[in-house]
């Protein structure tokens, strides 16, 4: 897929699908964990679990659901310590943010789908943001496996 960083899923969040984003062009939760970017320069393994800092929101919109990237670093990466928030990442990692919004727009157009749109200005959120995105959806998911909100088409058991 030509990409250049690690991608993978933070667990323990939900994008709820009943819960419209206000912010983001009142889109929908796309029914799923949150998606993390991890920006370090290690090539992981699939299933290789991480500990990751979050640095900036993208946040897209993929058939009219919501469906948020967060862009983050794993803590043993040896730039670890540089990048703390949106800024370093142009800093240090430079042209990264616009590679991953272009290559999430753009991933579909081969299949005959329509560019993905984002939201918030078409660009990225600060940290302060993804942590918002990440606390928000850790409460949903939370709602969810308590059962104190419908799990829609989600299997539970």
């Amino acid at each position: 897929y030509n990409i250049n960083w690690n991608y993978g899923l933070l667990p323990q969040t939900w994008e709820d699908p009943s819960l419209a984003n206000s912010e983001v062009e009142g889109a929908f939760g796309d029914n799923d964990p949150v998606d993390v970017v991890e920006i370090g320069e290690s090539r992981r393994k699939i299933g290789d679990i991480l500990k990751v800092k979050p640095l900036a929101a993208l946040a897209m919109i993929d058939e009219g659901e919501l469906d948020w990237k967060i862009v983050a670093i794993s803590l043993d990466d040896p730039r670890a310590s540089l990048v703390n928030d949106i800024d370093d990442v142009e800093k240090h990692f430079p042209g990264t943010l616009t590679a991953v919004r272009d290559w999430f727009r753009d991933y579909k157009i081969p299949d005959g789908k329509p560019a993905n749109k984002f939201g918030l200005g078409n660009k990225a959120a600060n940290k302060d943001y993804a942590l918002k995105v990440i606390t928000e959806t850790n409460e949903s998911w939370a709602k969810l496996v308590k059962r104190s909100i419908p799990a829609g088409e989600l299997s539970l058991v």
